[in-house]
């Protein structure tokens, strides 16, 4: 008579307390700076970076994944049939794995933010440090936006309005790095140009600069907008640095807005007397 396996049933533990998240600094507490040597101040730079690696490492499985789709989207958007032209025959692995890269870095933009603050933060100040883990997500979700803005409309757009541009004279068939570069510039260029609003959070908070400086300084920074779109559009038609320049002028108006509802109040007397 066959004799059954029995096997052991494992015993689950319940915690019978629920794990928290980590508290942000109280402000309210007097700030501790630690001092470190200059050999602690390198190795903690050392694993700052190699975590930062790391997580590089491990999103760029799923930056090959998505690396193949991305640059089927960017074909069909180049407007090119018969596929985008290349000029080695080391560039199609190539572009393929700078693009898988790129997204790599997308991915692992919040863990690179939080090492990077994790390394600064021994010299910050409790508020500072409150400021900064408080705007972490919304960093990350800008980015986000900014780098899809870039890839799923502006470049598109710009692609769109360059391959008609004189083509009773001209040949359109853009080099495939070219294409690439472009992208991946407007990409990089406008998420991290998306970081506007929190860096206004930031600078109100800190009672660095009021929202009425940023509205007198509107006409400025205005004129700042534009030359940081000439230089993210890799193209010199105003059509396109207008794709790039337009929202980062909202972002600007929106970044007022944000710094008036959180900056820090002041008496009626003192903020005459600062203006």
């Amino acid at each position: 008579m066959a004799r059954q396996l029995r096997v052991p049933t494992p015993r689950i533990r319940i915690p019978t307390r629920v794990p928290k998240l980590p508290r942000l600094p109280d402000p309210n507490q007097p700030d501790i700076f630690e001092e470190m040597t200059l050999q602690e101040h390198l190795e903690e730079l050392r694993t700052r970076i190699f975590r930062a690696c790391l997580s590089i490492g491990i999103a760029f499985i799923g930056g090959l994944i998505v690396a193949r789709p991305l640059l089927q989207t960017i074909e069909r958007n180049a407007q090119t049939p018969e596929g985008l032209d290349i000029g080695s025959p080391t560039d199609p692995i190539t572009l393929f794995m700078k693009t898988a890269l790129y997204v790599a870095i997308c991915f692992a933009m919040p863990a690179i933010l939080w090492q990077l603050i994790g390394f600064l933060a021994p010299g910050l100040t409790r508020k500072e440090k409150r400021f900064l883990f408080a705007s972490l997500p919304f960093v990350s979700i800008l980015f986000i936006a900014g780098a899809a803005y870039g890839f799923f409309f502006a470049a598109p757009r710009a692609l769109d309005f360059l391959s008609g541009w004189l083509n009773d004279i001209f040949s359109w068939d853009p080099d495939g790095s070219a294409v690439i570069n472009f992208y991946l510039t407007l990409m990089i260029g406008l998420g991290t140009s998306f970081q506007l609003p929190i860096i206004m959070f930031i600078l109100a908070r800190l009672n660095i600069v009021s929202p009425r400086r940023m509205r007198d300084y509107r006409k400025y920074s205005a004129i700042a907008i534009l030359i940081i779109s000439a230089i993210i559009t890799p193209s010199t038609d105003p059509i396109n640095m207008a794709v790039v320049a337009v929202p980062l002028l909202a972002l600007y108006e929106l970044g007022i807005v944000v710094a008036r509802v959180f900056a820090v109040r002041k008496p009626a007397g003192a903020e005459a007397a600062a203006g």
